[in-house]
């Protein structure tokens, strides 16, 4: 419950439309119950009265067509407005998930599922519209309305309102009570059980690729199978919370029609109240417990909502791995870095860098090689400041890259690295992430710089050219080419750039660094690889090893 009030300042920016809409939802469950009271009575009436001439039928006609279009009409208007302002707040729900998973990328997110954050930016915010839908604008709604039809039946009949607010309670107290509380288990397993389902999907299209390379079919099946089964079970635990509480609500408004009448018997014979009025009394009972079934429904998945609110405030709680510091210092123009006797471990007692000292000059071309987890994508990613060194200091023309704001440093640093996205949409789109305000001429630029505009101009569409999810539309060499015209677009000077030949031929990748030496031109650039260079890719190549940088090793001339 706590998780949920901490979604309240969502909330209060709808309240406006949120109270409307709860305001037409009283209105049209007060024109069904005045609807099949006055219908009640009106036949009763009609039938008792038989041939005699003196029964009006147009007064309660018109009052039945006049509630009729009433009901109509308000519950078009409660449902347009309701989920309107529901579909708002999800939306805003939506955009405060993601505003607050921005400065935990990548340090923070790196460490949970791709699937797993999909399910909480998906599944879990929409599981969050039971809350008004389903709870508490129908358990409002009751309330209020029992409140008034008991005011009305106690001036006509005080037994049956005696009898109705008894069952209102059962109703719209006891039972969503129970309900929650019997339904917390399933709506937690539910929702636990749709994050692993959504995990497994995304995993295999992801990875659909290894897994027919390595003939895992079977198994991905097996681990989809098992997460459907378990939400399967948990549907049904959650179906049968809220079969329970519809049949207590159907016993508690026949409990409250048998009270009504028991109670009324008594004023008929006595000639207190005409027959055709107890018929109307007892209608109009049964019409309240109309909202009783979407309170059921609420109460049933209130659990699910309840963890869903939980899975997103658990992202909240997350801390950065870094944060701007309190009064961020402007970065000085520039284009040189150094490393000054860095330390850094992900585990303090077991550092991964330790003394590593680098300068790089302006427009220098450095590339850094090693073994596999000798830490050499770690160094860029302490220049992006991914990351805070344990000890020394990392600097960018002359700043602490923790004094500078991170977005001054992103700025000036554009990373390239093997895992760099390609994203749906169009070319254009894909590139213009770079530099949002460049024009075509400056796309192409940066497309021959990266020896792809050629066939960019080839296509039928040009930069409008549509683009599948990953790049699927491009080969690799192709899409990696796209990731490095994007990043010229930047307006980084220095360039990081960490395995982005991994995965391709051995032609593709030389092409791309023989091309890599004049589309950087000017800039400042940090290579991270395994491959072999061409001549000319880089004036230095450093070798990282026990935690250091070595010295130069086979240094060759620039291009």
């Amino acid at each position: 419950m706590n998780d949920l009030f901490r979604l309240l300042p969502a909330f209060r920016r709808h309240a406006r439309g949120l109270v409307f809409a709860l305001l037409l939802s009283i209105l049209t469950l007060a024109a069904g119950i005045g609807l099949l009271g006055v219908s009640g009575w009106f036949i009763t009436a009609a039938a008792l009265a038989g041939a005699s001439l003196t029964f009006d039928l147009f007064a309660p006609s018109a009052l039945v067509r006049g509630l009729s279009f009433l009901r109509i009409v308000s519950r078009y208007a409660e449902r347009v407005t309701g989920h309107d302002a529901t579909l708002r707040l999800l939306a805003d729900l939506r955009t405060l998930v993601f505003r607050r998973l921005i400065p935990l990328a990548p340090g923070r997110l790196g460490r949970l599922g791709g699937g797993d954050l999909v399910s909480r930016l998906t599944g879990d915010v929409d599981a969050l519209d039971t809350v008004f839908l389903l709870a508490i604008a129908p358990i409002a709604t009751g309330l209020v309305m029992t409140a008034l039809l008991a005011l009305v039946l106690w001036a006509i009949l005080p037994a049956a309102a005696l009898a109705l607010l008894a069952a209102a309670a059962l109703a719209f107290l006891v039972a969503p009570f129970l309900l929650i509380r019997a339904g917390r288990t399933a709506g937690e397993r539910l929702q636990g059980a749709n994050a692993r389902l959504r995990g497994a999907v995304v995993d295999a299209v992801e990875g659909h690729a290894d897994i027919v390379a390595f003939a895992a079919e079977a198994a991905a099946g097996a681990r989809f199978s098992a997460a459907a089964d378990e939400a399967a079970r948990a549907r049904r635990g959650q179906a049968t919370v809220a079969a329970t509480g519809q049949a207590i609500v159907q016993a508690a408004a026949g409990l409250a029609m048998v009270a009504a009448l028991a109670g009324g018997l008594g004023p008929l014979a006595a000639g207190t109240i005409a027959p055709a009025t107890l018929v109307g009394v007892l209608l109009a009972i049964v019409a309240l417990f109309e909202i009783a079934g979407p309170v059921m429904r609420g109460a049933a998945r209130f659990g699910a909502a309840a963890a869903a609110a939980r899975r997103i405030g658990a992202l909240a709680d997350l801390e950065p791995l870094v944060v701007d510091s309190a009064a961020p210092v402007a970065l000085p123009d520039g284009a040189d870095l150094r490393f000054e006797a860095v330390r850094f471990g992900y585990d303090p007692a077991r550092p991964v860098l330790d003394g590593l000292s680098l300068a790089v000059a302006p427009g220098e071309r450095v590339a850094i090689v090693g073994p596999s987890g000798a830490g050499k994508s770690t160094i860029l990613h302490l220049l992006l400041r991914i990351m805070d060194v344990d000890a020394g200091r990392v600097t960018v023309a002359g700043a602490d890259v923790r004094d500078v704001a991170q977005a001054d440093l992103h700025r000036r640093v554009a990373l390239l690295d093997q895992r760099a996205p390609v994203f749906i949409g169009t070319l254009g789109e894909n590139l213009r992430i770079g530099d949002p305000a460049a024009d075509d001429a400056r796309l192409y630029d940066a497309l021959d710089k990266a020896r792809l505009g050629d066939f960019v101009r080839s296509l039928p569409d040009g930069l409008a050219s549509w683009v599948g999810e990953a790049g699927q539309t491009l080969s690799a060499g192709q899409a990696r080419r796209l990731c490095l015209a994007r990043a010229l677009l930047s307006p980084a000077a220095i360039i990081a750039l960490d395995e982005p030949t991994a995965g391709l031929d051995p032609e593709t990748e030389e092409a791309f660094f023989r091309d890599l030496a004049a589309a950087a031109a000017g800039r400042t650039v940090v290579l991270v690889t395994h491959a072999a260079l061409p001549e000319g890719t880089v004036d230095r190549v450093l070798n990282l090893a026990d935690r250091r940088l070595a010295g130069a090793l086979g240094a060759v001339g620039p291009a």
